[in-house]
């Protein structure tokens, strides 16, 4: 259970550090998030099923594709409401999202596609435990990817820059920072990130039009529970929901169903005991 729920756990850090990024460094709530992973999605299991490209060696094209779509998006949507209400921001990445997922059905019909990769099956027996190499494969490649992101913002110029705008977005433009082109490259990073989790899901489950919701939900479970705009716990939290869902699966009958709710409790919980996240 706690091998099952920790490798599941750096799949959701890497789909929900983007989301992370793009509400910590510019303060808006992408509730499209989960569809840009959906692209990513259907990106791996078309160039494996035209192709024959494995998903994983077309991370860094697909990566650098879908930074360009979120570059574009936001250059010519997302731009125009930074300084709006709320809600307004909302209800258009929600538009977005709908969208996104309407298009997908209109192109691809709404039947899950599952990539028939060689390897999807094989695992590895470590002592009494047997693990399925896809899933260490992904959890080592997302958790990689993560930490470089925190390395990145961490020790970078451009890194420092986007810590600078979120902390105080006047501020870092008085000592000379670019403040949209931050939030375009961050925009830009968060929708990468998405579609490069999306590509590894190819590697375990089906790509389907609906999927993009509830790894929105999740993703955004986990940085509740991080605390919003703290990118640094991300890890953590995606931590804690994966060995939730792995423990109601193992313990409780038909938890298999039950599982994919586990976030709306944790949500709930967090709110009403540690309303600014469990590691703030």
């Amino acid at each position: 259970m706690l091998i099952f729920g920790t490798l599941r756990s750096g799949l959701y850090a890497l789909a929900a550090v983007g989301l992370a990024l793009s509400v910590g460094v510019i303060g808006i709530v992408n509730f499209a998030h989960g569809e840009f992973l959906m692209l990513g999605a259907y990106l791996g299991y078309w160039l494996f099923a035209s192709y024959g490209v494995d998903p994983l060696a077309a991370i860094p094209l697909g990566a650098a594709g879908l930074f360009a779509l979120g570059g574009a998006l936001y250059r010519t949507a997302i731009q125009r409401v930074l300084r709006a209400p709320e809600l307004n921001q909302m209800l258009l990445t929600f538009g977005i999202a709908i969208f996104l997922q309407n298009l997908a059905v209109i192109l691809w019909s709404g039947d899950p596609r599952t990539a028939a990769i060689p390897y999807k099956a094989s695992a590895l027996t470590l002592g009494p435990f047997t693990i399925g190499l896809p899933q260490v494969v992904v959890f080592a490649l997302a958790m990689g990817l993560t930490v470089a992101l925190y390395a990145v913002l961490g020790r970078t110029r451009v890194g420092k820059a986007m810590r600078a705008v979120a902390q105080d977005r006047v501020g870092a433009a008085i000592v000379g920072v670019e403040v949209d082109r931050i939030y375009l490259l961050a925009f830009g990073l968060s929708v990468a990130l998405a579609g490069t989790a999306g590509l590894m899901i190819t590697l375990q489950l089906s790509a389907s039009p609906y999927m993009g919701l509830l790894y929105t939900l999740k993703a955004f479970a986990i940085i509740v529970m991080a605390g919003l705009g703290n990118i640094g716990a991300v890890v953590y939290a995606s931590l804690v929901l994966g060995l939730a869902e792995a423990f109601v699966e193992f313990y409780v009958p038909n938890g298999g169903g039950w599982s994919e709710g586990v976030f709306f409790l944790l949500i709930l919980l967090v709110l009403l005991v540690r309303p600014r996240g469990l590691f703030q």
